[in-house]
């Protein structure tokens, strides 16, 4: 009964989002303000799925620079658990396919986001040429999932090297965002699903890296995350086995 409920819920809360949306980004559409704003709305859904979400951000963190974030791609709860770190004038890099879920594929194009054929591998190096466009520009950041896939338990998959050309291209930094373990641990049926940590690490200075080559860069990034997946993963079982979350 309690999975049909917010089975309810959430579609309906996500249907007048994205309808709110479109009419709200056709007075300014396809600023990438409205990104993190819509992002952070879908974020509070995790209340409806009963998951407490902790955000962690180092200091300093509303002045960052134009950036590439980076971070851990498990399932489809990531869009009520890492869409609540999005940071403003942040747009994320998705797989075309998206603009044909209805409802939610409009506002994804209008709020800014940038859309990938990653079928066409011209098109997607044409992107990268894009992205260091756009932040040569303005005040603008760029959200990546370097696995290229859902890891769906797997673990940090290997990172492809698309966003670490873009940064080293573009002399950005890129700050990886790591999210604990939420596979197998949202059940509709229970009431109360744990915890979930998100941390935004420091930015890591792609400059340092200039006489390396792309895949030492993606390889450190990658060891980073791993180890703060670890950490937090450990954090998040401790905390939950003693009630104090």
């Amino acid at each position: 009964m309690l999975s049909i409920l917010r089975f309810i819920v959430v579609v309906i809360y996500s249907i007048l989002v994205c309808v709110f949306g479109c009419i709200y980004c056709l007075f300014s559409p396809r600023n990438p303000r409205h990104v993190a704003t819509f992002g952070h709305l879908f974020g509070r859904l995790s209340t409806v799925f009963g998951v407490k979400v902790e955000q962690r951000k180092p200091a300093g963190s509303e002045n960052l620079p134009n950036a590439i974030y980076i971070a851990n791609h498990q399932n489809n709860y990531d869009m009520i658990t890492a869409a609540n770190i999005v940071q403003p004038t942040t747009v994320t890099v998705g797989k075309k396919s998206l603009l044909w879920i209805p409802f939610f594929g409009l506002l994804y194009w209008l709020t800014g986001n940038l859309l990938i054929d990653r079928d066409n591998r011209a098109k997607a190096h044409g992107t990268i040429g894009e992205l260091i466009e756009q932040f040569k520009k303005k005040k603008i950041s760029f959200w990546m999932f370097p696995e290229g896939t859902r890891s769906r338990g797997r673990g940090l998959l290997p990172f492809k090297t698309g966003a670490f050309h873009a940064a080293m291209a573009a002399g950005v930094p890129i700050i990886p965002i790591v999210v604990s373990n939420t596979h197998d641990k949202i059940k509709l049926n229970r009431l109360h699903n744990g915890l979930v940590i998100i941390e935004m690490l420091p930015p890591v200075d792609t400059s340092a890296f200039a006489d390396q080559s792309v895949r030492k860069l993606a390889t450190h990034c990658r060891e980073l995350m791993a180890a703060k997946l670890e950490e937090l993963n450990a954090e998040v079982a401790e905390r939950e086995a003693s009630g104090k979350i």
